[in-house]
């Protein structure tokens, strides 16, 4: 740290000289002030502790503690007084002095709670500075791209984080930046000083999740031991991420309803309500409205959860932010694998445009990660690329049905044929019609349709 600077206010010059004497030979920088209107001029300078006197020739040492603090909250005060009450120390402390130190002091006492004061400051200031290098990762810049959707979607989230709202939900498919949305809406907000808790809903069975989130009591289960706080209480004040809150079960559905709605909650096991403040985000890349009318999510969850809904846009309509996505990824492995990867050729950069990303940006980082490994060269080429299928167009062997454009046979139609052309292979035919494997297997048992056999399997 830096050397400290401490401001003495006092209009005795005999306490102002042995303060500063002792002070500097501490290896404090030392500033006076024999007045109120000289304390404020000095006040500019940001000292990091001010010794103040309760009564000055010009003013009132309350009045003036009351104008510090409101300037810089962070700057503490130690108030001192030769007019010492129980009431004058209440009323110091409720103006926000750090410490009340009585007239006539030993030098010794009053330079041992100048320490005091100056490590607390120190504390603070580091506690400061690594909350900003936690947050500095996640500014809103991280979300990359110039296109329209994009910069809609970065106003939006900023808008977002700003707002009182509890809850928000953020949709788009499979690899869109979900986690990164929801971390940078974390820390741009006011919580951001407060933690971040993630889980995955689709990552664990019921029992384990519900115990995850809501915590559970000793003895509630066979192998709950001990008691243990959930993701909620663990949260307090900060922020809760729900990933892939579609694949939730119906029972902890009911109960996260229940929480978003009363703020109160029950461990497992227990039977107290528990009262915390979280803003519980949610995502997911299923569709929400048609797992409502399919009775796969219920209706008035969803619509609590999407009070706030932002949905995230798939990479192929991000018209021309792939150059800058690229040249992003390739320069970051670049540096990670200490390889001389210095550009795209041509060649590369087209067969990167003429994909349909399925996975999106996920896929895309997963994929130039590969590339830039097992590169030799200082410019990445084509070949480097071979993990990409060839597009196949959409329309290219599709047929409409015979009886016209109704649009759920069609759909019916389309998916049917891209199973047949991919073999039964539901992500190969996903990837034909530009859709994630969930998005099909939906529409596969929607339509009740059958997979056709594998190539080469025996018929019956």
């Amino acid at each position: 740290m830096s050397q400290a600077t401490v401001l003495i206010v006092d209009d005795e010059e005999l306490i102002r000289w042995s303060l500063k004497d002792r002070l500097v030979a501490a290896g404090h920088g030392v500033q006076e002030a024999g007045s109120a209107r000289e304390a404020r001029a000095l006040l500019e300078d940001e000292p990091d502790l001010v010794l103040l006197d309760y009564r000055l020739p010009d003013g009132d040492g309350l009045e003036l503690l009351t104008q510090i603090k409101q300037a810089r909250p962070e700057t503490l005060v130690i108030l001192m007084t030769a007019y010492s009450s129980v009431q004058s120390a209440v009323d110091a402390i409720k103006q926000g002095a750090y410490d009340y130190v009585n007239k006539p002091f030993e030098i010794d006492e009053m330079l041992l709670t100048v320490e005091k004061a100056l490590e607390t400051t120190r504390l603070r200031r580091e506690v400061k500075e690594l909350r900003a290098r936690e947050a500095a990762p996640w500014s809103f810049d991280r979300l990359l791209g110039e296109s329209p959707a994009v910069r809609e979607l970065r106003e939006l989230l900023v808008k977002v984080s700003s707002s009182p709202a509890s809850t928000i939900l953020l949709t788009g498919e499979s690899g869109t930046g979900k986690d990164l949305a929801a971390r940078c809406v974390h820390h741009a907000s006011a919580r951001a000083g407060r933690p971040f808790m993630h889980i995955t809903c689709s990552a664990m069975p019921e029992t384990l999740l519900e115990s995850e989130l809501f915590g559970h009591e000793k003895g509630a289960f066979t192998d709950a031991r001990q008691q243990k706080k959930g993701l909620l209480e663990q949260a307090e004040g900060g922020t809760v991420y729900l990933d892939e809150i579609g694949e939730m079960t119906p029972l902890l559905q009911a109960k996260l309803l229940r929480f978003l709605e009363e703020k109160t909650f029950r461990r497992v096991g227990g039977g107290a309500d528990i009262t915390v403040d979280v803003r519980v985000i949610a995502a997911t890349n299923r569709d929400l409205d048609n797992a409502v009318v399919n009775k796969e999510f219920r209706e008035d969850l969803y619509y609590r959860l999407s009070v706030l809904s932002v949905p995230l846009p798939p990479l192929r309509e991000r018209a021309g932010d792939l150059p800058l996505l690229v040249k992003f990824f390739v320069d970051d492995f670049d540096r990670e694998f200490g390889k001389t990867v210095r550009e795209v050729s041509a060649e590369a950069m087209k067969l990167l445009e003429s994909h349909h990303w399925p996975g999106n940006i996920r896929e895309l980082r997963n994929v130039l990660e590969r590339a830039v490994l097992l590169s030799e060269g200082a410019t990445l080429e084509a070949e480097d690329l071979r993990v990409i299928a060839p597009r196949v167009p959409i329309g290219d062997g599709f047929r409409l049905p015979p009886h016209g454009l109704v649009f759920e046979d069609l759909e019916r139609e389309l998916v049917r044929q891209a199973l047949d052309r991919a073999g039964g292979n539901q992500t190969r035919a996903a990837t034909l019609l530009g859709m994630t494997r969930d998005q099909i297997r939906y529409r596969i048992q929607k339509f009740e349709l059958e997979l056709p056999p594998p190539p080469g399997s025996p018929v019956s």
